[in-house]
């Protein structure tokens, strides 16, 4: 059996997601390379994948694995793979790796980014969230600071039988402007269940002065959700890159 890598580039918007689920006309991004590759391979593959993206997210490069006995050299197995899939999900740099390397459990650190505008548009909305106004950057970049480290990220998360423990260590946030956007580019060894969603609309509400620094800073301290947050549009979030 070989382990194959791939990268996965994809617009998340017509799908419940990244992970295969059992309910019907559910379509997920994993259903359908999955269902794609056992056409061309004539086997049953299983995907694992480095991060399980939310309803609507999007993934400039998410990295998957399966196992195959197929012989097929993997340029052609790609290129058929690119043919049979929908415009919104591009397979690129097919690799085979050693047979331990797992796509989730090897990686190091994930890299997400998250693309605001200050007015609803009808073109750049498929891929933003919406600030309804100009926030403060500066003030967003101060709590953006707070969030790196060792947290307990229980108050900017949904609750995940999946993923035990809360604890995940930031090694970067911050905040920039790229044209019309505000970005938020964050890395972490891992991210809890729409973390990164209630991150952006904790910093958001405190940029906009509805939030204080110092009551952002004690959710993060003691891990409560002290002020109801609610996680941002998947629409501006992206799985930008894996680290191994």
């Amino acid at each position: 059996m070989k382990n194959i890598r791939i990268t996965v580039e994809y617009d998340g918007t017509p799908y419940s997601g990244w992970q295969r689920q059992n309910r019907k006309g559910c379509v997920t991004v994993q259903g359908e390379i999955e269902s794609a590759l056992g056409m061309i391979l004539q086997e049953k593959i299983s995907l694992a994948a480095a991060g399980r993206t939310d309803k609507g997210v999007h993934a400039k490069a998410q990295i998957a694995n399966f196992s195959t006995a197929s012989p097929m050299d993997l340029s052609r197995m790609v290129h058929s793979l690119n043919a049979l899939l929908p415009d919104t999900i591009r397979i690129t740099d097919p690799l085979e790796m050693p047979k331990e390397f797992h796509s989730r459990h090897s990686a190091r650190e994930r890299h997400y980014r998250y693309f605001l505008i200050a007015e609803p548009s009808a073109i750049y909305g498929r891929f933003s969230g919406c600030s309804f106004g100009t926030p403060d950057l500066a003030v967003m970049q101060q709590v953006a600071g707070s969030v790196r480290g060792v947290h307990d990220f229980s108050a900017f998360s949904r609750e995940d039988r999946d993923s035990p423990g809360r604890l995940c260590t930031v090694t970067a946030c911050q905040w920039y402007r790229y044209q019309h956007f505000l970005v938020l580019s964050i890395s972490a060894n891992r991210f809890l269940r729409s973390m990164v969603r209630y991150l952006v609309d904790g910093m958001l509400r405190a940029g906009k002065g509805t939030l204080s620094a110092e009551e952002f800073k004690r959710m993060l301290e003691t891990g409560v959700m002290t002020t109801q947050l609610n996680p941002v549009a998947p629409s501006g979030l992206f799985l930008w890159r894996v680290t191994y």
